[in-house]
């Protein structure tokens, strides 16, 4: 099971990936501001650099209950040691509602971007075998041109007794929040489009597919853009292997 989570996580590290973005703020800029909350809020705090495809995680006092000591680097931006005290089927939940997440962000203008974040219920096991309920905030930090993520900022707290469970987009400004259903979270491909990675996946080509579905190669084609951006690949293997991984077709 740990070597398929590795897997799921190596094909879903190329999402919101950036290697060429003009930062707004340094890295140790973000950090010093992670560090904050750490020490005010009692929370792990992980900072993940998309143009170096790197995550650095703050311990804290949370942290030493959880058994992640002081300070921690990664050469992925998958944040290894938080991830790994949570169940497989945790880990799918909390990746689908990002991904969700990522998708709603991509519908909205860019000035209102920097106003949501998420925010989820999870479990972890600590150490000792027990476990604890968890607060995950994700926050996106925006490059110069306000379009490409720079870094990704995760908080991780024990969660609030009135918090619900379920994972939510939150409005700070508002605050407004809309629940992300599990269903909804999992459709982020429409049927068509899972029907057309299907058949991707199964090595047909455009033309193929448009005969078999009785649909135009330019639909075909259209719908092939959309699902790349959906899951913000390159290339249609990715999109499968992604997709796979998070039982999408």
């Amino acid at each position: 099971m740990a070597k398929n989570n590795q897997s799921d996580r190596r094909n879903i590290n190329r999402l919101l990936l950036n290697s060429d973005a003009s930062h707004k703020y340094r890295l140790d800029e973000v950090m010093a501001f992670a560090e904050g909350f750490v020490r005010m809020e009692n929370v792990v705090a992980v900072v993940s650099d998309m143009q170096r495809n790197s995550s650095h995680i703050i311990g804290g006092r949370l942290g030493q209950m959880l058994g992640i000591q002081g300070y921690n680097s990664d050469s992925t931006i998958w944040e290894e040691k938080i991830l790994n005290l949570m169940s497989h089927s945790q880990q799918q939940e909390k990746f689908l509602a990002e991904l969700h997440f990522y998708n709603f962000l991509r519908g909205i203008s860019v000035q209102s971007k920097e106003n949501y974040h998420l925010a989820a219920s999870l479990t972890m096991n600590v150490p000792d075998g027990a476990s604890i309920d968890i607060l995950h905030r994700m926050f996106y930090i925006y490059d110069q041109t306000g379009h490409k993520v720079s870094y990704a900022l995760c908080l991780y707290g024990v969660k609030p007794y009135y918090f619900p469970d379920g994972s939510f987009i939150v409005n700070s400004l508002t605050g407004m929040s809309e629940r992300i259903a599990t269903s909804r979270a999992a459709n982020i491909l429409s049927k068509r489009e899972a029907q057309i990675l299907a058949l991707v996946e199964a090595g047909y080509k455009s033309a193929q597919i448009a005969d078999a579905l009785h649909i135009s190669v330019h639909t075909v084609s259209r719908h092939r853009q959309e699902i790349l951006a959906k899951l913000n690949v390159n290339n249609s293997m990715e999109a499968c292997r992604i997709a796979r991984s998070l039982n999408l077709i």
